[in-house]
């Protein structure tokens, strides 16, 4: 089996960064992510447009479209698997035009989110959906940033380590989704059934 080449990353992330990365690379992330969900994403839209400033500089930063559990005793944050990104779509051009670099969730963006990362230079991430456990295990540090009544969907600050991505969306407007449909429909047309 061949061997899968891993790129380590740390956050913030440049246009170097991203301009270098391609659709269905593997990442290990280290450093700051933001959580935030779309309550979240609609309160800081609502920040920018009354022209107050955001909770944390964007410039640079990734989000982690997701809404951590309680954290149990020993732990440092509750489960933190990934929310569906769709739901973020209506506010991700305008913070990917204020120098947002990396988003992670799951599922496909909309034609305008991905016009927005090449425009942007920016990369949109999948991570395992079904292994929200382990994923957290990836956590050194967390704590709320902004909006703590929202709970779980309050931006929390998230310190990783090796935090495994897969890349969806690159910089060249590519999209993992379409390619490996592409690929299995491929596939079946050659097989005789």
């Amino acid at each position: 089996m061949p061997q899968i080449r891993l790129i380590r990353l740390s956050t913030p992330l440049t246009d170097e960064n991203v301009e270098n990365l391609r659709i269905g690379q593997r990442v290990l992330l280290s450093g700051v992510l933001y959580t935030a969900r779309d309550a979240a994403h609609k309160k800081l839209i609502e920040l920018l447009d009354r022209g107050e400033p955001l909770p944390f500089d964007i410039k640079g930063q990734t989000i982690y479209y997701a809404g951590p559990s309680p954290t149990k005793p020993g732990q440092v944050i509750g489960s933190a698997g990934p929310t569906t990104a769709g739901r973020m779509d209506i506010y991700t051009p305008r913070l990917l035009s204020l120098g947002l670099k990396g988003m992670i969730g799951k599922g496909k963006r909309s034609p305008e989110v991905i016009k927005a990362i090449k425009q942007f230079k920016s990369v949109y991430f999948t991570t395992v959906g079904g292994a929200a456990a382990y994923i957290s295990q990836k956590s050194v540090k967390c704590r709320v940033l902004a909006f703590p009544e929202l709970g779980p969907e309050a931006i929390h600050e998230l310190y990783v380590e090796n935090f495994p991505v897969i890349v969806v969306n690159d910089t060249l407007g590519g999209d993992l989704y379409d390619e490996e449909i592409r690929t299995y429909s491929t596939l079946l047309k050659s097989q005789s059934y």
